[in-house]
């Protein structure tokens, strides 16, 4: 019988699963023993697992993710959350240079199985340096895989099958997610974190999304609806690998497609998603690929100019319908 949880809910089941099972995984991060998480995502993890295993470090994304890629070396299974994704760039060195090259740098001997939590997106009016979404970014890294859980069920169960992987797994959390509720199958194996999933089935337009804007594109989708077109909806779930068969299988049926993508549009991720579907089945289209993108300024604070800045089943809507 499915249990109703929060999105919150689902990743501390998951983490705390983790340390359970496997004496080699710990925690560290900014704030994640003591204070709980900065979404409280590990809240009384500490107590239960004591202070070994969930590890407040400095503010030194750096610091932390390089020893998180030390430990993982030395035979570890670390789970490393970083505040937020703008932060992470302060990492960016130790996760290309590292993390993401010393499989091959190694010719194979040497295994990097870190995974790396982090909070993106806006919406929460906290400003240009806590609300991009560069998710895109690493997902131009080979070496690495991207996900980007927006349900509950993907929430609770990505993450064991992320533990699972020899090599890194970055996991974007919408920060916007967390307080949501939804259905959690209690059934493991429900999240492959290399396969999209078709969340809304239709003939007329497919919209390709993922993380947060995935339930604005429902809304979007049902708004479509009531005016006669049925959009079938492709969460992407992963972003490296890229499950590229199931989006042109789709365009394939419906022969438009919109992207909506929480990031800037130039070099955005919804950019590659519309060359490949441009590569992959550009005789099927009958109209050219939308991309629908937050705007090219740094997010505003503003709650009027945060919500104009970033895609909304509005703007959705109103593209699809030109389309027609």
């Amino acid at each position: 019988m499915p249990t109703k949880i929060t999105y919150r809910e689902a990743v501390r089941a998951a983490l705390r699963e983790a340390l359970q099972s496997d004496s080699r995984v710990f925690l560290l991060g900014e704030d994640v023993g003591r204070y709980g998480g900065a979404y409280a995502c590990s809240h009384g993890l500490l107590d239960e697992f004591g202070p070994e295993r969930v590890r407040d470090t400095p503010l030194s994304e750096s610091t932390f993710v390089g020893a998180g890629i030390g430990a993982a070396l030395g035979g570890m299974r670390p789970i490393i959350e970083v505040m937020t994704v703008n932060f992470s760039l302060l990492a960016l060195d130790q996760i290309l240079n590292n993390a993401a090259t010393l499989r091959h740098m190694s010719g194979g001997q040497l295994s990097v199985p870190i995974v790396v939590r982090m909070a993106t997106g806006g919406g929460r009016q906290l400003a240009a340096q806590h609300s991009h979404s560069l998710e895109g970014w690493y997902a131009h890294i080979p070496g690495i895989s991207v996900c980007a859980p927006a349900t509950v069920n993907d929430a609770r169960w990505m993450l064991p099958m992320a533990l699972k992987q020899p090599d890194p797994v970055f996991i974007f959390e919408h920060a916007l997610l967390y307080p949501m509720e939804g259905e959690l199958d209690e059934t493991p194996g429900h999240a492959d974190i290399s396969k999209a999933a078709v969340r809304r089935a239709g003939n007329d337009v497919t919209l390709v999304t993922f993380g947060g804007s995935l339930f604005k594109t429902l809304d979007a989708a049902t708004q479509l609806a009531s005016k006669g077109i049925e959009a079938e909806v492709i969460d992407l779930r992963s972003l490296r690998p890229l499950d590229t068969s199931t989006i042109l299988t789709s365009v394939g049926k419906t022969h438009r497609a919109a992207v909506i993508d929480e990031a800037w549009r130039t070099g955005s991720f919804a950019a590659e998603v519309s060359a490949q579907i441009m590569e992959g089945v550009f005789d099927e289209l009958d109209f050219p690929v939308a991309r629908i993108c937050s705007a090219e300024v740094p997010i505003p604070y503003a709650k009027h100019m945060e919500d104009a800045a970033l895609p909304q089943t509005d703007t959705i809507t109103r593209t699809v319908l030109e389309m027609f």
